[in-house]
């Protein structure tokens, strides 16, 4: 389903915001499970328990530190660029270009970011295998968050005086509701993008918030097609 905004709602902003991950590229891409499974190995060696027990404790640290680094920065002082290298080393070729995606974010009036809790490394390669790294003015990674992940309000603060972003002239696009909370305060339109026909088969219980509805403007499953409606309406 794509939900097709009212004619002219995004006709004031000049700031578009795009988390990364089962963002850009679909769900059922399903390129982060391959950084799941490299998270759960990690904790597995560093900490030498069975890879059930260490997968238990990656979620634990993922809901309360708000990302497995920040959880294993915090309680057990690692190397996170070590971390970052180690997780991302995966196979990109599970994405598939979207040249469309790209015609759409270019025909965007005004800058494009990427704003990630992954590393920069890991969204130029993302980016780049859709084909839509060149549409981007900067990308806000991890480290330029000072490794304080989403949804921490200091990394929004950073975020937007970086880039001079007035809230109320920005959109923001996440598949994570809690992650909206902060920009909808800060007076961004804010976008989820769920899985295709809100189908569960790539997002674990765990990573959903049903409860956070108010902060979300609009639902789509449907990136692309959103950002035409968009791009026409700005033509028009």
């Amino acid at each position: 389903m794509t939900q097709i905004p009212p004619p002219q709602r995004f006709a004031h902003i000049t700031d578009w915001v795009f988390d990364l991950d089962n963002t850009l590229y679909p769900h059922h891409s399903n390129l982060f499970s391959q950084i799941d499974v490299k998270m759960t190995s990690y904790v597995q060696n560093l900490l030498k328990m069975p890879r059930d027990e260490a997968r238990k404790l990656q979620k634990e640290l993922y809901l309360e530190y708000g990302t497995t680094l920040n959880g294993l920065m915090e309680r057990h002082n690692i190397d996170p660029d070590e971390f970052l290298r180690i997780v991302h080393d995966i196979d990109y070729s599970w994405v598939k270009p979207n040249p469309r995606l790209g015609k759409a974010i270019k025909a965007l009036p005004g800058r494009k970011f990427i704003f990630t809790n992954g590393d920069r490394g890991h969204a130029e390669r993302t980016a780049r295998q859709l084909g839509v790294l060149d549409e981007f003015d900067d990308i806000f990674d991890i480290v330029a968050a000072g490794l304080v992940p989403k949804p921490a309000r200091a990394t929004y603060d950073r975020f937007v005086d970086l880039h001079a972003i007035a809230g109320p002239n920005a959109a923001m696009f996440e598949d994570l509701a809690r992650n909206l909370v902060v920009p909808k305060a800060l007076g961004m339109t804010t976008v989820l993008i769920v899985p295709n026909n809100f189908e569960p088969t790539f997002s674990e219980i765990w990573e959903r918030d049903p409860a956070l509805t108010d902060e979300v403007d609009f639902v789509t499953d449907d990136l692309t097609a959103f950002l035409d409606v968009i791009v026409g309406q700005a033509s028009d």
